[in-house]
This record gives structure tokens, sequence and C-alpha cells, in this order.
């Protein structure tokens, strides 16, 4: 076999060699481009049904919560804040859940822990899962069950910052806007005071509550 034969025989096994491997590495490709999707549609396969099984939880709670708040039957409220902490194992970061317990706890007394709930429901991570007006609503709840723990009489910055948010967010939200001129004329900012009672009424014609706080302010 002269040179030249011999040099067309190692090309052409280089050439099979060369297209053998590129099968090989399009095969692998293949293969994995398949099993990624199937490996993720699994990881959310699974997490629709923590989710589904964490609203389900979430439900009970909330029927449990209801139940307690028109029968004054405080084990109901136990049990709503159990299931809660059920959905919250399942889905951490559904604020939803958090505002559950923190309202289950609040019927039971518990204001400090309550406060503690709904802090973590309006955390950057889970304050997400909630719509504008329904961040509005846990706002004012928030400044609510402060001023439950702290009063009136000692409020702070945190309280305003709340209900001054809240208002923001959600314009009809007239409790807020009530509370808000509350807090106002303990800080002795009447002119604030006037404004917020007066959004109040925009609102909700009918709010005694500040038709005569402003017949107070306008004396």
């Amino acid at each position: 076999m002269d040179f030249s034969e011999r040099e067309r025989r190692i090309k052409f096994i280089a050439d099979i060699l060369i297209q053998a491997v590129t099968a090989i590495i399009v095969l692998g490709i293949f293969v994995l481009l398949y099993k990624l999707p199937q490996y993720y549609i699994s990881k959310l396969r699974s997490r629709n049904k923590s989710n589904v099984e964490a609203r389900r939880h979430f439900v009970a709670g909330a029927q449990l919560l209801a139940k307690s708040r028109s029968s004054k039957d405080l084990s109901a409220a136990k049990l709503a804040v159990d299931e809660a902490d059920k959905s919250i194992a399942l889905d951490p970061y559904d604020a939803a859940s958090h505002i559950l317990k923190s309202m289950a706890l609040d019927l039971l007394g518990f204001k400090t822990a309550a406060i503690e709930a709904i802090d973590v429901a309006l955390s950057p991570l889970a304050v997400k899962s909630l719509e504008t007006e329904e961040r509005a609503d846990a706002l004012l709840k928030r400044a609510e069950l402060r001023i439950g723990v702290s009063g009136k009489e000692r409020l702070d910055d945190s309280v305003m910052q709340d209900l001054v948010e809240s208002v923001k967010l959600k314009k009809e939200n007239w409790k807020a806007f009530v509370l808000l001129g509350e807090c106002y004329e303990k800080k002795e900012m009447k002119d604030e005071a006037v404004e917020a009672y007066e959004s109040a009424i925009r609102v909700e014609p009918e709010c005694k509550v500040a038709v005569k706080a402003l017949d107070r302010l306008r004396d």
C-alpha cells in the first residue's frame, strides 16, 4: 500500500469517527432537551399540587374565622389559626394565609402575634401576591392592630406611614381616611386632619364620625 492510499484510508476513518462523535453529541443534546422539560413539568405539577392543598386549608380557615365571628366561638378561631399555619407551610409566600392567621389571632386577643403575622404578609417576598387594594386593606389592618396595642395616645410614625400608603393605594378607603384623621388630631395637625376627614366624607357621605370631627375642628 503506497503512502497516498494509506493517507486516504486514515482520512476516511477520521471522517467516520468525527461523524460518530457528532451523532453522539446530537443524541445527547436531544435527550437532555427532552428530559429538562419533563423535569420542570414534574416540579410544576408538584408545586401546583402544593398550591391546591394550601388553598384548601386557606378556604377552610376562612370559613372557620367567619363562623367564629358570627357565633363568638373562639374554638373556631383557634382552628382557623391551625388551618392558616397548614396553608403557610405549603405556600409560605402567599400573603393571604398570613393575613388570615393575623385576623384569627386578633379575634383571640393575641394582638402582638397578629401584628407579627401581618408583618410577614407585607414583607417583600409575600406582598407580591397581593393585589393593590388587598395591600391597602392589609396596611389599614396593621395600623388598626398597632393602635390597638399602643393606643392613639402613643402613635408612632409607622402607623401614619401605613395609613398614608393605604389611602394612596385605595382612594375610596374611607375607614383609613377616618383613622388617619384621628391620628392627625392626636398629633395636633389640624389642617391635615380636616383634609383626611373631608376625603372620608367624599367617599362615604354618611360617615358620622368624620362629620362630627369636622364640626368639632371648624368650631
